[in-house]
């Protein structure tokens, strides 16, 4: 007999699952039920879609090769029967079967499974507030949503549209928009932009979205206002009302469990299904992956949401080779690596933030580190990484990148030195490939880890630039010294009330600063290279309450004099 596999959803952990289970079993019976018209959609890629990037939109469906994966794809590469606009409305785990109802013409039934697997993703959010209903509001989680927004932007009507969300498909979304021409006002109800990063980094990121679309946080919708049925405008909490024609809600995704949960299968605290190492859920022969799942953080040990497309595969092929040759191949989990594109920059995130490391107790260290991609004559464009590390240990447990340079090679390094449980020491002498074109000699990794090991050795005394804001703030007596040259200072300054000596003439004038040796005495300059060698000359000097602001001007998230 041969063994009858029967897949729940068709986006991306469901075709990858059963095309998995088919790679290892070239006879069993392989059926994949899609509630919705297309299958395999690479939903990551709608905002760029919606943006012009492409437009065909059967790319969002096809293979590397072009063929676009629709039911017939499915029987004559793979041998899957891939029913399409069917949805699978229960789940019989005493008997093993499934009960169906095509939503076309209203037939319903009945098929049989030895193994089966969930994979019926997760649901966009929506406010709960007055308005949902007016022509004008939509979310960008489905292929419909994305036709519609690029209709959108090639007819070219809308001229002013909110964004409800700054996280990722927010993001992305604001810039889709942005290249249509539209008038856009980003609405984040908490006080940041992009919850996963620190407040810091994210304000980094909001102070260069500013630049391109209006921003407001720490307020959210109370209504969508409009007439005739139409969306004209938004009010928020605090009673301020925004025209616009479109709004986009990217609140966030909550899992798709009702099916697994009517079956009698565990959902965790946080909503999602429950698996364990091999995907499998609280029943026997059942398993689970995707955006409907709980999966563990690595680092922690705790469970999260962590609805990736990346994952969802990585989950999708394990749970279909388990599905065929029993618990063998485990999925071990995730350190929540997450990157977005927004205009110029790249902003991205692995591992765990500072916030997720004090909620977790871990005793860290965090540098923050700004300097190029490349060399200048290459083109090089700035990154700005804040590292966390383990105090004891050293081992890494985080890292944020952000900036116009090559963001995703650096967070690349970083989750696989989490990952393969590295520590700094293992960081500071990585083997990494060097040429002018593609990195300094020193790469910005390396030169954050040299940073941190520096700081865990107590030959570099940093301070960030939250911990100068509230020292400033409440009136604390130092001499702050800017140590750039004069050109650099009159074109950009924070305006702290700091004093201008440049790095070269420093050692001639010594006499300028404060003759108290204990007198705390902040450094920088616009990465804060030639502040850490600013505090070394008056170290040496017998200054003994030196402190470098880490990243230099390029971190500093406040508000600049000019």
């Amino acid at each position: 007999m041969h063994k009858k596999i029967i897949v729940i959803g068709g986006s991306a952990a469901g075709p990858k699952a059963a095309a998995k289970a088919r790679r290892v079993d070239e006879f069993a019976e392989i059926s994949l039920f899609q509630k919705g018209e297309d299958l395999s959609m690479a939903s990551c890629g709608y905002p760029y879609f919606v943006g012009g990037f492409f437009d065909d939109r059967n790319q969002l469906l096809c293979t590397p090769t072009g063929v676009v994966r629709d039911p017939n794809f499915y029987w004559n590469a793979k041998g899957i029967v891939a029913k399409v606009n069917t949805e699978v409305t229960k789940i019989d785990s005493v008997h093993k079967r499934v009960e169906f109802v095509d939503l076309k013409t209203g037939s319903q039934g009945v098929q049989d499974y030895d193994k089966l697997i969930i994979a019926t993703g997760a649901t966009a959010n929506m406010p709960p507030v007055p308005g949902t209903e007016l022509e004008g509001i939509c979310t960008l989680q489905s292929m419909q949503d994305a036709d519609y927004l690029r209709k959108i932007k090639d007819e070219g009507k809308v001229k002013k549209a909110v964004v409800i969300g700054g996280g990722l498909i927010g993001i992305e979304t604001l810039e889709a928009l942005h290249l249509a021409g539209i008038e856009l006002t980003m609405i984040e109800l908490l006080p940041q932009l992009l919850t996963f990063l620190d407040w810091e980094m994210a304000k980094l990121v909001e102070n260069y979205l500013k630049q391109k679309a209006n921003v407001i946080t720490q307020n959210g919708v109370a209504e969508f206002l409009g007439e005739n049925g139409k969306l004209t405008g938004v009010k928020l909490q605090n009673g301020i009302e925004i025209p616009c024609e479109q709004a986009v809600v990217a609140i966030g995704v909550k899992p798709n469990v009702k099916l697994a949960r009517e079956a009698g299968i565990k959902i965790g605290d946080l909503g999602g299904i429950c698996v364990d190492e091999f995907m499998q859920t609280s029943i026997k022969d059942i398993y689970a992956v995707g955006d409907c799942c709980e999966i563990k953080n690595i680092i922690t040990g705790k469970n999260v949401l962590a609805p990736y497309g990346d994952l969802a595969n990585l989950e999708g092929r394990v749970a279909g080779e388990n599905a065929m040759i029993g618990n063998k191949i485990s999925f071990p989990g995730t350190i929540q690596t997450g990157i977005c594109k927004l205009f110029d920059y790249g902003i991205g995130i692995t591992g765990l933030s500072e916030a997720k490391a004090q909620e977790a107790g871990f005793n860290y260290v965090k540098v923050m580190n700004a300097s190029s991609d490349k060399p200048g004559f290459m083109g090089g464009e700035l990154l700005v990484t804040k590292l966390l590390a383990d105090k004891e240990t050293g081992k890494i447990l985080g890292a944020q990148c952000l900036g116009p340079g090559d963001v995703s090679k650096q967070l690349a390094i970083w989750a696989t030195a989490i990952k393969g449980q590295l520590r700094i020491e293992d960081m500071v002498n990585a083997d990494l490939p060097y040429a002018p074109p593609f990195s300094l000699a020193i790469d910005h990794s390396i030169a954050t880890a040299h940073i941190m090991q520096n700081k865990i050795k107590g030959v570099f005394n940093g301070i960030s630039a939250m911990v100068l804001n509230k020292k400033l703030a409440a009136g604390d007596p130092m001499f702050i010294l800017d140590v750039r040259g004069g050109d650099e200072y009159e074109q950009t300054r924070l305006g702290i009330g700091e004093t201008l000596i440049p790095l070269g003439v420093l050692r001639k004038r010594l006499s300028e600063l404060p003759n108290d040796k204990n007198k705390e005495i902040i450094t920088y300059c616009k990465i804060s290279l030639r502040g850490y060698e600013a505090a070394v000359i008056l170290q040496a000097h017998g200054y003994k309450n030196v402190k470098v602001l880490e990243g230099g001007i390029a971190a500093w998230p406040f508000a600049k004099e000019k």
